[in-house]
């Protein structure tokens, strides 16, 4: 009981620490939108949870190890901090004037990977690292929303974040995302972690698509590929 108090602690702590960020943020900025305010806590997320999640890796030679084992301190900090965040960004957006439920699937997913991990004690790298491939390109989806909203969609630093934003996510979830799936399937672990890897996998595979779609777009002069002819 007394180990199983601290994340719950943390967890309290946390929500309401990003709860506060986000009313500070509101507070600088009065005239910009709930989204707008949403997304500066968002990147200062990114980078706690990348600099978290890099702090736990035990051997860069080998940063996928050890594998279905319990999360080490340093672990289960970087999980309760985010499962932290991801309770708050949940109920954040359901108090926005529009409601993406595509985005309150992927938070119900994010939070249920998450808080299993925490308070069963398992699959800590597995989860980690999941973490640490998603919030990479994070930076580059916030900013590419941060610069609509300031009026500089049809810039040439939006251009070159849209690439970046495609190359990145391209990297961390289609090149090394796959990896990491495939030693959590033949891990030793539970059936849900290795049913929710490879779901993760085929939204990030579909998303992947979408983003490439975005960037061959931008990168043809906002021209769409003209209709076949029957």
């Amino acid at each position: 009981m007394a180990m199983a108090l601290e994340p719950v602690k943390v967890l309290g702590v946390g929500f309401f620490a990003w709860t506060a960020a986000f009313l500070v943020v509101r507070l600088l900025l009065p005239k910009r939108s709930h989204d707008f305010c949403n997304r500066v806590v968002s990147l200062l997320h990114v980078g706690i949870s990348l600099v978290l999640a890099s702090l736990s890796v035990q051997d860069w030679h080998r940063i996928f190890w050890p594998l279905g084992t319990s999360p080490s301190p340093m672990q289960m900090l970087t999980m309760t901090v985010s499962l932290a965040y991801f309770v708050y960004d949940f109920f954040c957006c359901l108090f926005d004037t529009t409601i993406d439920y595509s985005n309150v699937v992927h938070h119900t997913v994010s939070i249920s990977s998450l808080a299993y991990s925490v308070f069963d004690n398992k699959c800590g790298t597995e989860i980690v690292m999941c973490l640490w491939l998603s919030e990479l390109s994070n930076p580059f989806m916030h900013a590419r929303e941060l610069l609509k909203e300031l009026g500089l969609k049809d810039t040439i630093l939006a251009l070159a974040n849209d690439i970046c934003f495609a190359l990145v996510f391209g990297f961390a979830r289609v090149v090394l995302g796959p990896y990491l799936v495939y030693l959590t399937v033949f891990a030793d672990n539970p059936i849900m972690v290795k049913v929710g890897a490879l779901g993760i996998q085929f939204v990030s595979i579909f998303w992947f698509y979408k983003i490439a779609r975005m960037a061959v777009y931008k990168l043809s002069g906002g021209k769409k590929p003209p209709k076949k002819k029957l």
